[in-house]
């Protein structure tokens, strides 16, 4: 796993991008910036078990590169299911494909993955039976949100489930400033430097906008989830799921 030290340097005071460069360090990144990140993905491949029917599509939307679909893929346990894996990032399409065929050549997944460059804004999504938005829908302009939750529900089928991971502010301000301070000794913890972490604050500044939980689970009602809850919480990073 090659180490994060992108914001050690000046280059990295660019506004944030999934270039070559994050896509070589981003498991590191992952793991040292996300906290409650692998719990997160372990409970996908739960919940592909539970929730994935035979016949069925499944969609890593921002795929990155491919945790959820590796995830859902260990976990599914019915046939003739497909997933869908979409980023719009070349560097992280290039990586997730290298690291997928190195899945498929331990000869242990048979689920198949159809890997997409393009904008998920414009995934045709049917027949779904799962749908993963892992960190992904804070990139989206905010105006879009609506619309791909909209287009995600209506291409899921009944009992489907939806599993969407994001960054949250809280509507409280002083607690807003504790998780932030607490996500903060988190990433000193593991060893990025105070400097490494303003400067990718302001990388992310208007390229990754969070919301509040509530404003997250009145979108998922609007859509038409009949049901939805926070069921993984660590700081300011939540794992909503949502049933069709």
């Amino acid at each position: 796993m090659a180490e994060d030290t992108i914001y050690r340097d000046a280059a990295g005071s660019e506004p944030f991008r999934f270039n070559a460069s994050v896509a070589r360090v981003f498991p590191d990144m992952l793991r040292r910036s996300i906290p409650g990140y692998a719990a997160s993905i372990e409970a996908i491949g739960s919940l592909a078990a539970r929730y994935v029917r035979a016949g069925t599509n499944c969609y890593d939307l921002g795929c990155s590169l491919g945790a959820a679909t590796l995830a859902m893929r260990q976990g599914i346990r019915e046939p003739c299911c497909r997933i869908v894996a979409v980023d719009s990032a070349p560097a992280m399409i290039e990586r997730c494909g290298q690291i997928l065929t190195a899945a498929e050549n331990l000869g242990a997944i048979e689920t198949d993955v159809d890997l997409v460059e393009g904008d998920i804004r414009d995934t045709e999504i049917n027949n779904a039976s799962m749908v993963v938005l892992n960190y992904t829908l804070q990139f989206i302009e905010r105006a879009d949100r609506d619309a791909l939750l909209q287009r995600i529900f209506d291409g899921m089928n009944p009992g489907g489930l939806l599993v969407l991971s994001e960054k949250v502010v809280d509507e409280n301000p002083e607690m807003e400033q504790l998780l932030v301070d607490l996500h903060h000794e988190h990433k000193r913890r593991n060893h990025y430097s105070d400097l490494e972490i303003a400067r990718k604050r302001a990388a992310l500044e208007n390229v990754l906008v969070p919301e509040t939980v509530a404003a997250h689970r009145a979108r998922l009602e609007r859509a038409g989830f009949a049901h939805s809850a926070v069921w993984l919480r660590y700081f300011n990073f939540v794992s909503i799921v949502a049933i069709r």
